[in-house]
């Protein structure tokens, strides 16, 4: 029996060598037929995009998006391959479906996360930072925490600001019941993405909805800081507090941070969290992604494809990190430029302020 994009024992091939891998089977079944990029599986169960994304497999991510894959395609669930690449870590294939300009706000069927939500629930701050790339304009490392800060000073021009509305809802987008990624971040206790989502502009107050959460044990109306103090993680809780959660919020159950890291027997916190406490809070950095020209390096790979050509040895245009590839970027200050694959690639896996 066949469908509208190709025999579905093809098709079937094709999810299996998206699942698996195996590039030369993808290869070969997208040039008899390259319909079947757009292939799903019966009742819309995944398409071979969503299964490569999941399993990391990023040529064959980037081969199905050539072949006309829809990019922003969803599963039953309403899950895209941008979420799934965000659940598992698979920046590379988040970076992929990036320049083939996904929809990053989209949420989920089931319960309203987006792509940022399954970045926070393990802890893939990496993929945070890629999800809100659009959102952050290049800006010299100084001049971005001066942003942050509210400085009002004339430091920064207008291209260079945040577009803070926009992001704002983005990283404070509610889902199942009020659970932001904050919220999520800090129950999982992975204390650099709470660095990261409080940078960009996530709501240290927001609270979940009153009329409950899947987080029951928790109770509705809770703060980030009542997740963090069930987690258990000290880093998450300072980081919180230093960033002005408040010890005092009652959530619907009439519980303070210190009552929830009482009943989920986190006792080392008692003493930072309780209303009365003298204890000292150290000052943490601002997360060192944000200072990385990310924007600049993806609009670039954007107009100009991955697609570099190789240079030889002797020619002065190559690139200073693979020695390779023709120069597309040049770098301020220090003036080393780069092939915008090494330049793509040192933007999203490197936190040293450049």
């Amino acid at each position: 029996m066949g469908n509208s994009f190709g025999c579905s024992a093809s098709g079937e091939r094709l999810v299996s060598a998206a699942r698996d891998g195996d590039l030369v089977e993808a290869k070969m079944l997208l040039d008899c037929n390259p319909c079947l990029a757009k292939y799903s599986t019966f009742g819309g169960l995944n398409s071979p995009l969503h299964f490569a994304a999941a399993k990391g497999h990023n040529e064959i991510v980037g081969l199905l998006l050539e072949n006309g894959a829809d990019v922003n395609s969803r599963n039953y669930c309403g899950q895209t391959a941008l979420m799934q690449a965000c659940r598992y870590g698979h920046w590379e294939v988040v970076q992929t479906l990036l320049l083939f300009r996904c929809n990053v706000i989209r949420a989920d069927y089931l319960s309203g996360r987006t792509a940022l939500h399954f970045a926070a629930v393990n802890g893939h701050a990496r993929c945070i930072r890629l999800v809100v790339a659009d959102f952050v304009p290049s800006a010299p490392f100084e001049a971005m925490h001066t942003q942050i800060e509210g400085d009002p000073r004339d430091g920064s021009s207008v291209k260079n600001r945040f577009d803070q509305s926009s992001l704002s809802r983005f990283v404070n987008k509610a889902a199942d019941g009020g659970i932001t990624a904050l919220h999520i971040a800090a129950l999982n206790g992975y204390f650099d993405c709470v660095q990261l989502l409080l940078d960009i502009h996530a709501n240290v107050s927001s609270v979940t909805f009153h009329y409950g959460t899947t987080m029951d044990l928790i109770g509705a109306g809770s703060t980030p800081l009542h997740y963090a103090a069930c987690g258990g993680n000290l880093k998450c809780c300072q980081i919180l507090l230093a960033r002005g959660a408040s010890r005092m919020t009652l959530n619907c159950n009439g519980w303070l941070p210190v009552d929830v890291a009482r009943m989920w027997g986190r006792h080392w916190l008692e003493p930072l969290l309780a209303p009365n406490s003298d204890s000292t809070i150290p000052r943490f950095p601002h997360s060192n992604y944000l200072s990385l020209p990310l924007l600049s390096v993806l609009n670039i790979a954007r107009e100009s494809g991955m697609q570099c050509s190789v240079s030889s040895s002797d020619d002065p245009d190559i690139c200073a990190v693979c020695l390779e590839r023709a120069c597309n970027v040049a770098a301020e200050g220090c003036r080393h430029e780069l092939c915008v694959r090494c330049a793509l690639y040192l933007c999203s896996t490197c936190n040293i302020p450049v």
